[in-house]
Parts: structure tokens; C-alpha cells; sequence
């Protein structure tokens, strides 16, 4: 199992076709900080139907959004 599994179940769970989370709020999620590991582990969303859209480094966010 993926060290990133909570966020992908509450991303799938969420019902909505996109969701923008802080990263406050994905670490609360997760239970630890992200990372830069972040970046690799993504992909696995694709698993799920959704896709990291886009990532906001000034506003501390990231859009993921369902389709590919």
C-alpha cells in the first residue's frame, strides 16, 4: 500500500469531479509533511480517475481533478 493511500480514498471518496486542498490540509490527511516524493507518487492517481491538474507552489495548494 502507497504512503499516499488516505489522500487517494478521500480524493476518490470525495464525489466531486475536482478538489483543491492546501497542503495543511493534505498533510493533515496524510499525518506527515509532504515532499518532493510527492511528485513521483501522483501517478497513482491516475489508478483511481483523477490526475494532479496542477500544483501551486505560491499558494500552497494542488488542484486534482477526475478524468483522463
Amino acid at each position: 500500500m502507497s504512503k499516499y493511500q488516505p489522500l487517494w480514498d478521500f480524493i476518490r471518496e470525495n464525489g466531486t469531479d475536482g478538489l483543491k486542498l492546501s497542503y495543511e490540509e493534505i498533510e493533515k490527511i496524510l499525518g506527515f509533511p509532504i515532499d518532493h516524493a510527492f511528485l513521483t507518487y501522483k501517478k497513482e492517481l491516475l489508478h483511481y480517475g483523477f490526475m494532479v491538474e496542477k500544483i501551486s507552489m505560491k499558494d500552497k495548494t494542488v488542484l486534482f481533478k477526475r478524468g483522463v
